[in-house]
């Protein structure tokens, strides 16, 4: 059972990748905690729902069921779910847990972030996405009509538990998109991780529980290791930033319903590595291997109709946008990518170009 310690200035927190890790919830709910709000989606209760309900017999809790969908990562719903807990006698004592994908983690940690000045959350991912990334590292959001988490908090969950056995429900375009998650793991930071997603497709695909037990593993370690040096993104932790620039953007562009958030990525891993070669001195032949990579485990949906132009307009309001500067985070080889600023428009505006080029061909 590998355990990853996040461990901040806070507090130090595990991060479990086992199969049946959901049941043991009660291990992580502190000794004098009161009543437990869980906040999931009808699909994710009715599929896993029991695993929680088992654990949680005997202690007080709630149900609090999220619409999902990014159209509905806003304020509105956190205000939602707040007025439901307060109805139900939540108060100081009181433990979140954030029960399934990234949106639900991402909204239930920011809920418990700000719900009397902030209470606990445990995140119980049931999603590949999830698992690899938005569980992991305190990060939570909602967000504005001008883009994607501009209003969040950081707040570190009690513990990640990661149930792998919990993928055997997803469907095949949301397992894919969760393997891009991984992808850009093995880009930013391990060669060996890289490797396996190229050369053991077949067996990621067919979900063979060793190979994908491993590569979760490896994304969790190396998140882990990232956000224990850089908890608030001041430095190192930007480097999980790699395709998100790009990827943000064009959620934000077509409404947030055209893609799922790791397809999204997936795009802005191609554009940012197209980038890379105008910008970084990424080797054609680096960028041939991540090219043939995100490719196996494609497709993603047509952006016909999607303008480079509505792109950029939304790079430009991104966070991580500082004094007009926009940052990427670009490849210089596999395992290794370095954050580039000052780019000019226009040399941007020819690696969107390009990846789109990649995708309509």
């Amino acid at each position: 059972m590998p355990v990853f310690a996040v461990e901040t200035a806070a507090q130090r927190s595990p991060a479990i990748v086992e199969r049946g890790a959901l049941t043991t919830l009660p291990d992580h709910i502190p000794v004098r905690a009161g009543c437990v709000f869980v906040v999931t989606t009808e699909d994710v209760w009715r599929l896993h729902g029991s695993k929680l309900q088992g654990a949680l017999e005997g202690r007080e809790h709630h149900v609090l069921f999220f619409p999902g969908g990014e159209e509905r990562k806003r304020i509105a719903e956190v205000e939602v779910l707040a007025d439901r807990m307060t109805a139900a006698g939540a108060d100081r004592t009181s433990v979140v847990v954030a029960f399934g994908g990234g949106i639900v983690g991402d909204v239930a940690g920011f809920l418990a972030a700000v719900f009397m000045r902030g209470i606990p959350v445990i995140q119980a991912p049931t999603t590949l996405l999830a698992q690899v990334d938005a569980s992991i590292g305190g990060k939570t959001g909602v967000n504005l009509a001008g883009g994607k988490n501009l209003v969040g908090a950081f707040h570190q969950p009690l513990a990640s538990l990661v149930d792998p056995e919990v993928l055997s429900t997803l469907s095949d375009r949301e397992y894919r998109a969760g393997l891009y998650e991984v992808l850009k793991c093995g880009v930013i930071r391990s060669p060996k991780l890289f490797r396996v997603m190229a050369e053991q497709s077949a067996r990621v695909l067919a979900h063979d529980p060793e190979v994908v037990d491993w590569i979760i593993a490896e994304s969790v370690r190396i998140k882990v290791e990232v956000v224990n040096a850089d908890e608030r993104e001041n430095g190192l932790r930007r480097i999980l930033n790699f395709g998100h620039t790009f990827g943000h953007a064009l959620e934000a562009a077509t409404g947030y319903t055209r893609l799922l958030h790791g397809e999204a990525v997936s795009f802005g891993m191609r554009a940012a590595t197209h980038l890379a070669h105008l910008t970084a001195g990424l080797s054609a032949e680096d960028g041939v291997d991540i090219f043939e990579v995100l490719d196996r485990y494609g497709p993603i949906p047509s952006l016909e109709g999607v303008a480079p132009e509505a792109l950029l307009g939304r790079m430009r309001q991104d966070k991580k946008t500082i004094h007009g500067s926009i940052h990427f985070v670009l490849p210089e080889r596999i395992g290794e990518v370095r954050i580039v600023s000052g780019v000019r428009e226009e040399v941007a505006r020819m690696a969107v170009e390009s990846a789109m080029a990649d995708l309509a061909s």
